[in-house]
């Protein structure tokens, strides 16, 4: 059989490259459109989305005249890890996606992948999507002294200090790297892809049908612990009189929702005031109809200057009832406050309750476990600015040091803190004022 001719051989090598260019496309546009479909925050997932953009002109470019004989370089492989990442269930409040990060007393940037919150804890992800067998150990460029980079930098990151740090390495690592992050890091193997609904999508002219993520059966992924758990002292529940049954058995949502929690489960929930203001207030708890046929002159004078922020929650929770919310985030946890909610809840609620909203104060704060304030040393590093306010920090961060979610309406606090690029667990609620009655 005679050989091809050289005209043929090089036509086939430039199919062959425009071929695996429409891949690459392909896959960015997979990727891309899961990921703007995922119901995930904006913030979450915007700078993978403009690496997608910037590799989809890179492959535009390369379309025009695909290179015969050369192997397609392209970060999409690179690209489909961190977003196989994003989309995990496990990772919560993503803050950074493939930025640097320089740490206190460093002038030397380092990559991370994912700055998120993990089982509940800061977290840094690095990813490596390299052949295994380019992968070095020793070396200027070799992973160990990569590795140690981050380390450190993860050691002395303040604010932005993490738990531990993950090396996700997409496509598998040699047995002999694996064994040196062991030996040298404490480094641990732990099987976050297990059981995982590994499917993507791909746009077919039937429509989007589900694919599987590629090469993904080789990745692993390695714990490096940085921080310890510092969880400590015991969580004491408040005794209050009994005589709150009665209004707790008549307000069906309040009830309700204390009955879905649960104080011996291991997951928390950390209360701030505007929630447990939320959780008692008239609005919440079946006053919006006879507020609503009240005399707008009444209204005015009784709420001056707060009449329209009441009137705008009364029809926020008309459409939308805030028991409903707080059962889905509540059920089966457990609720913990700090003595400066405790105490600030009290005092609030004792100047502005009515009758109806103190007994349901008492039997609330009968159904939360109270811990010191103990906020965490990364929200607490954070500088005091008016966004940031001591009492805030102070109360957040207690949550942090639990590993609970913040349930909040202090949305102005969190905005603050997602600027820092600090991933902070928290659980959003619309704003109810105690009505007094």
């Amino acid at each position: 059989m005679s050989p091809l001719p050289e005209t043929e051989i090089h036509r086939n090598a430039v199919a062959a490259g425009g071929h695996q260019i429409r891949d690459a496309e392909n896959r960015c546009l997979d990727l891309r459109h899961r990921v703007l479909h995922s119901g995930l925050p904006p913030s979450s997932y915007q700078s993978l989305t403009r690496l997608l953009d910037a590799e989809l002109r890179s492959l535009s470019r390369l379309t025009s005249s695909p290179s015969p004989f050369l192997p397609l370089s392209s970060n999409i492989g690179y690209l489909e890890s961190i977003g196989r990442l994003l989309l995990h269930p496990s990772i919560q409040c993503v803050t950074r996606v493939s930025r640097p990060i320089i740490a206190a007393g460093s002038d030397l940037p380092v990559h991370v992948d994912l700055v998120c919150t993990f089982r509940c804890c800061p977290a840094w992800f690095v990813v490596s999507d390299r052949n295994p067998s380019y992968l070095s150990w020793i070396g200027p460029r070799g992973l160990r002294a990569r590795v140690e980079r981050v380390a450190v930098a993860a050691r002395s990151a303040g604010a932005l200090k993490p738990a531990s740090v993950l090396l996700v390495f997409s496509r598998g690592v040699p047995s002999y790297v694996a064994n040196n992050l062991v030996r040298e890091f404490g480094a641990s193997e732990i099987n976050f892809f297990k059981n995982e609904d590994e499917d993507v999508f791909k746009e077919l002219e039937e429509g989007w049908v589900g694919v599987r993520w590629p090469d993904s059966s080789n990745c692993r992924v390695f714990e490096i612990k940085i921080s310890p758990d510092d969880r400590g002292g015991a969580i004491c529940s408040s005794q209050v009189m009994d005589e709150t049954v009665e209004v707790c058995e008549s307000s069906e949502g309040f009830g309700s929702v204390l009955s879905k929690m649960n104080m011996d489960s291991a997951h928390a929930v950390n209360f701030d005031t505007t929630a447990l203001v939320a959780l008692v207030s008239g609005i919440s708890n079946g006053d919006c109809e006879r507020l609503m046929k009240a005399p707008e002159h009444e209204m005015r004078a009784r709420f001056k200057g707060n009449y329209e922020f009441v009137t705008a929650q009364v029809n926020s929770e008309l459409e939308h009832p805030i028991m409903v919310e707080f059962g889905v985030a509540l059920a089966g946890k457990r609720g913990i406050i700090c003595e400066s909610v405790r105490s600030e809840f009290q005092e609030l609620v004792s100047m502005c309750g009515g009758q109806n909203e103190k007994l349901r104060a008492g039997w609330l704060l009968n159904h939360l476990g109270v811990v010191p304030d103990s906020p965490s040393e990364r929200v607490m590093s954070l500088p005091t600015t008016r966004k940031i306010a001591l009492k805030n920090k102070i109360v957040f961060g207690t949550g942090d040091h639990w590993h609970a979610p913040t349930l909040t309406a202090n949305m102005g606090f969190v905005r603050a803190i997602s600027q820092t690029s600090m991933s902070l667990l928290t659980i959003h609620h619309k704003p109810r004022a105690l009505t007094g009655d």
